[in-house]
């Protein structure tokens, strides 16, 4: 879609508008009367919905960034190079959006300064927020490059491709750090979180599940984008991403019930429980189901298929973050913890947000960039054909 075609709202529109409308309210109940005026958040349950889903979901679902740029520049891979600049802008908006949820979340956002000038190196808070902090100033220089591109500024360009290289290994070291932390916070909750989610390698199962969900949402954002914009990612290079999540997801099984019977926990998968059940759902429509349809040729060649197996995953990955962060603490806790609607407004706000802020970035950015060099061209052809190849370089 040109960014001259006359806008005509729909009904996906207006529900966004009633969102945005709907969520000024409650930011201004929740700064006005504070977290207790719209939040269910108590003493048993000090993070809820704005921590598990917002925080969580948002950072491992942007895990297609590094995964993806590190492939391309360190590994060498120039056929997912198409795909680059969707990841960066999935990645960027995911940890702006992130960081937007945490002001939320805060019971006084307005000193989140401090852990820059108040350090305490033995804190897995303190690292996370530093991990957001230069993880965000990194993507940041990396989508520098489309707004140079877009307003002509080619010293700046010139600048900002030269030190593409170096971003890209700062920002996999940072956010590899950042994705496991995450899981670190639990490793203090032995007891508490029930046995199918705490493990001493939680951070490792953070950080696996994470490349398995970020490239979920490639698939995920690539459909949505070619539906309503009418543009999108091909399918030869959809159908790699989706062997590349067969492999993660594999790993991710084999590391995650490995350990699970290393620590002797395997027989609580059929106890009956509640916490059995949510970990059913989770491992059902995240890991295995979506695993053995994304292992046949002709779900991978389907792009209906396809999305679908890749939304089995990002709804998977939701579940075991929920899991993780509110489910498991349940049984421990003696209650259970159910988000206001105010809770959900701004949580769907923030998710509108995302997918407008990339819906733009594709009209108005060289988000889906030409094909040019040479060597990138090469090899898509094998899989795209030389003439659909000369095509996009010429778009």
């Amino acid at each position: 879609m040109r960014p001259n075609k006359r806008f005509r709202p729909g009904f996906w529109t207006w529900f966004f508008a009633m969102i945005l409308a709907a969520g000024a309210v409650v930011t201004v109940l929740r700064y006005w009367k504070g977290l207790g005026a719209v939040t269910n958040l108590s003493d048993k349950f000090p993070w809820g919905l704005w921590v598990g889903f917002d925080v969580l979901c948002g950072v491992g679902l942007a895990a297609g960034g590094f995964t993806i740029t590190t492939a391309v520049y360190v590994f060498n891979l120039k056929r997912f190079r198409p795909i680059v600049r969707p990841t960066i802008i999935t990645a960027f908006l995911g940890y702006i959006l992130v960081a937007v949820g945490l002001m939320y979340d805060l019971g006084k956002p307005w000193n989140i300064w401090h852990p820059m000038v108040m350090w305490n190196p033995r804190s897995a808070m303190f690292e996370v927020s530093w991990c957001v902090m230069l993880y965000l100033t990194v993507l940041a220089l990396e989508f520098s490059g489309m707004l140079f591109e877009r307003l002509g500024w080619r010293r700046a360009t010139r600048i900002q491709h030269a030190a593409t290289v170096p971003l890209v290994i700062a920002g996999a070291v940072i956010s590899t750090l950042h994705q496991s932390s995450l899981g670190t916070f639990y490793l203090i909750t032995p007891g508490k979180l029930h046995a199918l989610w705490y493990t001493p390698l939680l951070p490792w199962m953070f950080y696996l599940s994470a490349i398995a969900g970020g490239l979920a949402m490639m698939i995920v954002e690539s459909r949505l984008s070619s539906r309503a914009l009418g543009r999108g990612l091909e399918m030869p290079l959809l159908q790699s991403i989706g062997k590349a999540l067969v492999v993660a997801l594999g790993v991710y099984a084999v590391a995650r019930f490995a350990d699970m019977a290393r620590l002797g926990v395997l027989g609580e998968i059929v106890s009956g429980k509640r916490e059995a059940a949510f970990f059913q759902l989770e491992i059902a429509i995240g890991v295995l189901i979506p695993m053995v349809l994304l292992a046949m040729p002709a779900v991978r060649r389907n792009s209906g298929r396809l999305y679908g197996a890749a939304v089995m995953v990002v709804a998977g990955f939701v579940v075991n973050r929920l899991n993780v962060s509110l489910t498991g603490f349940e049984s421990a806790q003696g209650g259970h913890y159910v988000p206001k609607v105010a809770e959900g407004i701004i949580t769907l706000m923030l998710v509108g947000i995302g997918f407008a802020a990339f819906g733009l970035a594709v009209r108005f950015l060289p988000v889906m960039a030409p094909v040019e060099e040479p060597e990138l061209r090469a090899s898509l052809e094998p899989s795209l054909g030389r003439a659909r190849v000369a095509e996009l370089a010429r778009s």
